[in-house]
């Protein structure tokens, strides 16, 4: 099977990180390795690029041909130079409906295009911003009928407290199905992205680039964001700690969490 893979694809939040955001020195090793003997390391996040980029230099993934999948899939870039292989969004009046939902049921929600975000003002205050660290995401606070429909918008982000995202997708039309993939990333964040759009159309795309396909690729995953490529790679591989969902559609289950190195400890028996 390890001589067909040629590209590991990585979830970070539960799966790659700690539970205090940190890759160990140990799966750091694992990785660098097993980049260094030719395998494609590619990181897998609903963030933007600036926003994992210590994760990135970290890895020692700055070389020529080395690529991030950002905003769920929709931004493939390489990350030496920020060169863009593939990028899909939707207009902001693709957003409109999303939008009238959250001025019913009160809740917050955040428009992100592909350099900034959005604190929409006529809403609920968002708690996102402050999910990431001063300076890797430019939040910009304005009114949902002042943004522009020029722009392409890969994602809408509902935070708020789990309870209360229970309560509003308790809520949510059966509808929006219709109209967007909806993962719920964290057990606060729910994100809405275009019908067609997960990791797995990134990697499609990036496997593509290199000549590959689905066989030649092993991913890891915890949550509901990463059921696309989880399912499509030819190892499919969930975190110990990843959600009941996810269990029942591994083709491996690590035997550690995310906090105890079990990236790694795959890596280590599967690659040998």
């Amino acid at each position: 099977m390890n001589n067909e893979i040629k590209m590991i694809a990585l979830d970070l939040d539960g799966t790659l990180l700690t539970s205090d955001k940190k890759i160990s020195d140990y799966t750091q090793q694992v990785l660098k390795n097993l980049h260094s003997a030719g395998i494609k390391v590619v990181l897998c996040t609903g963030r933007p690029i600036n926003a994992i980029w210590r994760f990135i230099k970290q890895l020692d993934l700055v070389g020529s041909e080395d690529y991030t999948i950002t905003f769920n899939g929709a931004l493939v870039v390489e990350n030496d130079n920020k060169a863009e292989l593939f990028k899909q969004g939707l207009k902001k009046h693709d957003f409109d409906r999303l939008h009238q939902f959250a001025q019913r049921v009160h809740a917050p929600l955040d428009l992100l295009d592909f350099e900034q975000a959005y604190s929409l003002t006529d809403l609920k205050p968002s708690n996102y911003q402050n999910q990431f660290k001063p300076g890797v995401l430019h939040f910009e606070a304005e009114n949902y009928a002042d943004i522009s429909d020029q722009d392409e918008f890969p994602k809408a982000v509902m935070c708020d407290s789990p309870s209360l995202l229970d309560e509003y997708l308790a809520q949510l039309p059966a509808e929006a199905n219709k109209h967007y993939h909806i993962v719920r990333s964290q057990p606060i964040i729910t994100e809405f992205l275009a019908m067609d759009m997960d990791k797995q159309v990134g990697l499609s795309h990036l496997l593509n680039h290199f000549g590959w396909d689905f066989s030649n690729l092993m991913t890891f995953g915890d949550a509901e964001n990463d059921m696309g490529m989880i399912k499509a790679a030819g190892t499919g591989v969930v975190m110990k700690n990843g959600q009941p969902q996810m269990l029942e559609i591994a083709d491996v289950v690590t035997d550690f969490d995310n906090d105890h190195d079990g990236v790694a400890h795959y890596l280590e028996t599967a690659f040998g």
